[in-house]
């Protein structure tokens, strides 16, 4: 790894959110959750929640979807097994809904840990998921047309989180904890060793501060020597 790309993985690591992510109900379009997880790169968010579909992800293996290099990406059974871990986790559930109590998605906090939830196509959020959620938000539209692509709403969300999250500063310093930092850094770095560590139960080799690996030929000779 060169130093610039260590310095590039950095400073993306050091701008990363971890207490703003996004929870999805029955979405199964492939294009859609690819443009979720872009989406979610771009602002700074290391994890997305998936909810496993009834009828699986349409032309998209689950482990494809787990691929995606810069953001993790966690399977749930069920839509309410995802939202239950998230608040276990202090994260309060804002769900893109259509109801009585919805509010305009610019007008609640996202700078306290949040989960953004996005319902299916066509259905949008099952009747569980929205009872389950903390406050509805809307986008309001000016148009004849209803709503937004889930997608193209979900980066519209994603936006204004962001937006206040930068004016707040959070953005100006690291908030991901050391343990998942550092070796996030070194898979980043050293995909195809960091592999090799993990598919024999190995720990990672260390870095010195322009991110080339201490001692290379030590760390190999004491893995050829324990192995």
């Amino acid at each position: 790894m060169t130093p610039e790309r260590y310095k590039k993985f950095k400073d993306l690591l050091d701008r990363r959110q971890p207490d703003l992510t996004v929870l999805t109900d029955q979405v199964h379009k492939p294009h859609n959750l690819s443009a979720i997880i872009r989406t979610c790169d771009a602002v700074g968010i290391p994890d997305i929640h998936l909810s496993q579909p009834k009828m699986g992800y349409r032309n998209f293996r689950g482990r494809t979807v787990g691929s995606h290099k810069y953001v993790n990406v966690h399977h749930h059974s069920s839509v309410e097994e995802g939202i239950s871990q998230l608040k276990a986790s202090g994260f309060k559930v804002y769900a893109a809904h259509f109801s009585d109590t919805a509010i305009p998605y610019s007008e609640v906090d996202y700078t306290s840990p949040v989960a953004v939830m996005m319902g299916a196509e066509k259905k949008g959020i099952s009747t569980k998921a929205a009872e389950l959620a903390d406050q509805h938000i809307i986008i309001p539209m000016q148009g004849i047309v209803a709503s937004f692509n889930v997608s193209v709403a979900a980066a519209v969300i994603l936006v204004e989180a962001q937006r206040q999250r930068l004016l707040k500063g959070m953005y100006d310093k690291p908030s991901l904890p050391p343990e998942i930092y550092t070796p996030t850094l070194f898979r980043w770095g050293y995909p195809e060793l960091a592999r090799y560590c993990d598919l024999r139960g190995l720990k990672y080799p260390q870095m010195d501060d322009n991110g080339q690996l201490i001692d290379p030929s030590s760390w190999y000779t004491r893995v050829r020597t324990d192995t």
